[in-house]
This record gives structure tokens, C-alpha cells and sequence, in this order.
């Protein structure tokens, strides 16, 4: 199954407060909305941070915005005094929830494809994971 990242059909921002990070996702294109309602769970995002977020992670869809929050709890290291990150206040979290590869079919990513999708440099959908 081809993989693309979550970037070649969203944008998002991050912010946080104390130990809680949160990430806001929304589909570039309506159409790319029900894509990432499917792979942008908190399930697939709890096992893409592995042990960096250590609570729940919740979803609150926006669907009139095409796009949904992600409350990721005890993420920071306890956050911006207390944790020894270089990122202790979360403003990259969006960033890496950007980078997180997402499944696709091979007939979506010829209707990304054909949609404008530009993937990412150097980017391979066919690619195996390592």
C-alpha cells in the first residue's frame, strides 16, 4: 500500500500549555478530509511518538473546517521549567505530526496525484518502511 506524508494534503500549528501539547490538522483540499480522519488517529499518533507522549491523546473533529485538534497530554517532559527537551514548549509537534506517514491506496494517490498533490522531494509512496 503506497504511503505519503500527512504533509502533501494537510497543514497544521501547535501550541501548548504546560505539559499538553496540542495540534491542530486541516486537509489542504476538502476532499483530503476524510483521508486523514482516517490515518490521523490518536491511536496511529500514540504509536508514531512511541514514549515521547505518555497520556491520552484525544481528537476533536472540526468537520465545517475540514480539519481536527489533537490534545496530546503529558507530552513535554512536564513541560517548559520543568523538562530537559530542546522543544519543551511543543511549538515543533506540528511539525512532526506533518512528517508522519500515512497509508493511501493506490487509486487515492492517483487522485491526489491528479488533484495537484506535489509530494515531498525525493519521495517515494512505493518505498518500504525500514
Amino acid at each position: 500500500m503506497p504511503r505519503i506524508y500527512l504533509y502533501d494534503i494537510a497543514h497544521g500549528r501547535s501550541g501548548d500549555k504546560g505539559d499538553t501539547s496540542n495540534v491542530c490538522v486541516f486537509a489542504r483540499k476538502p476532499e483530503y478530509y476524510d483521508i486523514i480522519l482516517r490515518e490521523a488517529t490518536p491511536e496511529n499518533l500514540k504509536n508514531y511518538f512511541g514514549d515521547m507522549v505518555k497520556g491520552d491523546i484525544t481528537r476533536y473533529e472540526v468537520a465545517s473546517l475540514n480539519g481536527m485538534n489533537f490534545v496530546m497530554h503529558h507530552a513535554l517532559g512536564g513541560g517548559a521549567t520543568m523538562s530537559l527537551r530542546l522543544d519543551s514548549l511543543g511549538k515543533s509537534m506540528g511539525s512532526a505530526v506533518m512528517r508522519m506517514k500515512i497509508n493511501v491506496s493506490k487509486e487515492e494517490l492517483e487522485s491526489l496525484l491528479e488533484s495537484g498533490v506535489k509530494l515531498m522531494p525525493f519521495e517515494d509512496p512505493y518505498a518500504e518502511e525500514k
